[in-house]
């Protein structure tokens, strides 16, 4: 099945922003070729909410600790909105040095416990264990074990 998911970012001033990212962020890369930066992210979740109309998609990025999320893009010169109680979260966006913005937040609410890589699902079919295996197990299971002296 899928292994990933690959966001792109459209902006006016790339050079400005994959330095935003690396520098600023932190966010370990990788050159694709002629200066094509790709980030890795933090663990990812997606949500679906009813529009009137498709292809519109949205990054946000959360954190621990909205106020010192905050506190921590002041010391590098970039803005952030004041901190909107949404009651699932408290938002704020970040105008990226290329002039985009990008929303963060403290999440309120329950997250995947698995957000990592999916398990890998295979197309064969499970193999059943004969009748005999699942004797010998349980015989194995049921049997006192002898103590190490």
């Amino acid at each position: 099945m899928l292994s990933g998911a690959h966001v792109m970012v459209h902006t006016a001033n790339a050079e400005m922003d994959k330095a935003f990212f690396r520098d600023v962020l932190r966010f370990a890369n990788v050159d694709a070729g002629n200066g094509r930066l790709i980030f890795a992210l933090p663990p990812t979740d997606v949500m679906f909410h009813k529009a009137y109309e498709n292809d519109r998609h949205e990054l946000w990025f959360m954190c621990a600790d909205v106020d010192a999320f905050i506190g921590g893009m002041k010391q590098h010169g970039i803005a952030c909105t004041a901190v909107r109680d949404e009651g699932w979260g408290l938002v704020t966006q970040l105008t990226l040095p290329g002039g985009g913005r990008l929303g963060v937040y403290q999440p309120r609410h329950a997250r995947p416990k698995h957000a990592g890589t999916p398990a890998r699902q295979s197309s064969a079919p499970k193999r059943r264990s004969s009748r005999k295996r699942s004797v010998k197990r349980a015989k194995r299971a049921t049997k006192p074990r002898r103590s190490k002296r």
